[in-house]
């Protein structure tokens, strides 16, 4: 069986382009291919249609579940041969029930960080009282810190609060917020934890907000490092997408930061509503912190996406290039 012509989406899903596909044996772009193959010669002796529902295999470095369909061509000559990676539309489905979902997050946040500005004012009001009682000056560092932590939180709960707070877009490399993530990674993991860099080299630029788009990736990739704990790997990696779709909508071309961790994995019952603000699977966490995540990067025109199973999970930033376009703003209280 021998490819005559691939359509873009093809080319997406098997990670080679036209030139790279053309003439070779299906045989040679989908392992193992038997079951693939006799799907193609049935229809080709009886010219009907026929399907294969998940079938399990690997396309370059990945393991896929597809879908397959295999339907003669009118004028006799080949089929035409569809793959659908299942996985893939699980993931489409699970992004429209999150951008579903955000607005009611962000109203969530927005009372929460309510509840948070008056107790940070009444902090920050007693060290000012308790820094004026001190003689010492080297006590009244510590009543400092007090006052210039509370002046950052609060800082943080007005840009939550602020209705229809817009990204500050520039111009960058996606890899100086990767790289930017990385070295602030690497000086707080333990010693035994591996941290590997995989990046491509070839990713156009890319408008967005630098600081929301740090702040988003280093959300997740503390979250990696609490998952290796003292032992494990974290694997830093971009990739550029062609053809890709975030929320229902194709974007031509699609960057992805990605962060990848060998914990446990997250547990069954948290996948669904993992970016629903509360909820969290670690005993001392807020559970704001994807949620967060989540929103900075909408603001962006992106979605926050993920993997797991145990020893291998993957969050993955995906940002449109190109197009960004701010998520609308309401005044929310």
């Amino acid at each position: 069986m021998i490819v005559t012509y691939i359509n873009s989406a093809a080319q997406t899903l098997l990670g080679l382009s036209e030139r790279q596909s053309l003439g070779r044996a299906i045989a040679d772009l989908v392992v193992p291919a038997h079951e693939l193959v006799d799907l193609c010669e049935r229809t080709l002796d009886t010219r009907l249609t026929y399907g294969l529902r998940e079938m399990c295999a690997r396309v370059g470095d990945r393991e896929l579940k597809l879908d397959c369909r295999a339907s003669p061509l009118e004028n006799g000559a080949g089929l035409l041969l569809e793959l659908v990676d299942t996985d893939r539309d699980l993931s489409v489905r699970r992004e429209a029930a999150f951008v579903a979902q955000q607005k009611l997050s962000r109203r969530i946040i927005r009372q929460l960080a309510h509840e948070v500005k008056n107790p940070l004012g009444g902090l920050r009001g007693a060290a000012q009282l308790l820094e004026r009682q001190l003689p010492d000056a080297a006590q009244r560092q510590y009543t400092k810190v007090i006052i210039d932590e509370a002046d950052r939180l609060a800082a943080l709960v007005d840009s939550i609060l602020t209705p229809g707070a817009e990204p500050k877009p520039s111009v960058i490399n996606l890899h100086e917020i990767t790289e930017h993530v990385a070295n602030l990674v690497a000086a707080e993991k333990g010693d035994s934890v591996e941290l590997v860099r995989d990046y491509d080299p070839s990713l156009p630029p890319i408008e967005v907000d630098r600081n929301q788009i740090i702040q988003a990736f280093l959300n997740l990739a503390r979250n990696a490092m609490q998952a290796v704990g003292q032992r494990g790997r974290l694997i830093v990696r971009t990739r550029a997408l062609s053809n890709f779709t975030i929320g229902g909508r194709q974007h031509r071309l699609v960057l992805s930061a990605e962060i990848e961790d060998s914990g446990p994995g997250i547990a069954d019952e948290l996948r669904e509503t993992i970016f629903y603000p509360l909820i969290t699977g670690k005993s001392s966490g807020t559970g704001l912190g994807l949620t967060i995540a989540q929103d900075l990067v909408s603001r962006n025109g992106g979605l926050i996406e993920f993997q797991s199973r145990p020893g291998c999970t993957v969050f993955r930033i995906r940002l449109p290039v190109g197009e960004r376009r701010a998520v609308a703003r309401t005044p929310e209280t």
